[in-house]
């Protein structure tokens, strides 16, 4: 695996490489975690695949050029993701890929799919947070108030530990959900970021028809895989949408949230090799 920075006038984008097969798989990871989350495919799948695994905006060593407030409540459309990916696969000649993300990457994977379907070959999305934000998400991202209310939290350490515990307590997350974004606001930094993430990304919002049409025009392959055991994104999250795709795959694997792991990777290589 190898550690490589693509850099355009929007991003100083961090990632990370490894696989050394044909076809290629741009992959987008979880809340709080890194560019190097899907690197447990590479055992079962380095042999077809060469994985680029990006540090997401407000994560690891990414960093907008402009990261300031005024730049964070602008926010990102999907156009412009797209346009960004379109960038990095002409730096690096690739003309066809896949798309995986996890959670909050799925944001991500799915925008590109809307935009970009010509190029995509798979679509995979785990825990796919894409398809039922919930309302606490959309209320804090795309309503005005509910926004501003975030971040007046997001400052404060005892206002936003108290949130996500009152989540925990409705059951808006689970424990997983809870230890993992527990973990990412210890400092100031960490805070803006949780509050960032909420905001800059508002616009990359599903539209399911256009993702429908994308997949069925374009014969996309899509594959949806979920936990057992995620009360986030239980197993019937999407199911109107993906009943509509004739030939969609659709996993459930005996996994809380937290699944990117062995199993995943068993799970998922069954399907692709």
């Amino acid at each position: 695996m190898t550690r490589h920075y693509f850099e355009n006038t929007l991003v100083r984008l961090h990632y990370y490489k490894f696989g050394r097969g044909k076809q290629n798989m741009l992959c987008f990871h979880g809340y709080g975690m890194h560019g190097k989350q899907f690197r447990v495919l590479e055992e079962a799948l380095g042999s077809k695949y060469t994985f680029y695994g990006f540090d997401l905006f407000f994560h690891k060593e990414t960093k907008l050029q402009d990261q300031s407030l005024p730049a964070v409540r602008k926010g990102i459309g999907k156009k412009e993701l797209a346009h960004l990916i379109e960038e990095f696969c002409k730096r690096h000649l690739i003309d066809r890929f896949s798309v995986i993300g996890y959670s909050m990457g799925t944001h991500y994977s799915t925008a590109i799919t809307e935009e970009l379907p010509e190029l995509i070959d798979e679509y995979i999305v785990a825990a796919p947070m894409c398809l039922k934000p919930g309302g606490l998400v959309t209320f804090f991202s795309k309503n005005k108030g509910g926004n501003k209310i975030l971040e007046k939290i997001a400052l404060s350490e005892k206002a936003l530990i108290g949130l996500l515990k009152l989540s925990k307590k409705l059951n808006i997350i689970d424990t997983s959900a809870y230890d993992i974004l527990y973990k990412e606001i210890d400092t100031p930094e960490l805070r803006f970021n949780f509050y960032a993430n909420f905001t800059y990304l508002r616009f990359l919002e599903t539209n399911e028809q256009r993702l429908l049409s994308s997949i069925i025009a374009h014969n996309i392959k899509s594959i949806f895989i979920f936990g057992s055991r995620d009360k986030n994104f239980p197993p019937g999250t999407g199911d109107a949408l993906i009943s509509k795709l004739p030939d969609a795959q659709k996993v459930i694997l005996n996994e809380s949230h937290q699944m990117i792991n062995q199993n995943f990777a068993v799970a998922l290589s069954g399907l692709l090799l």
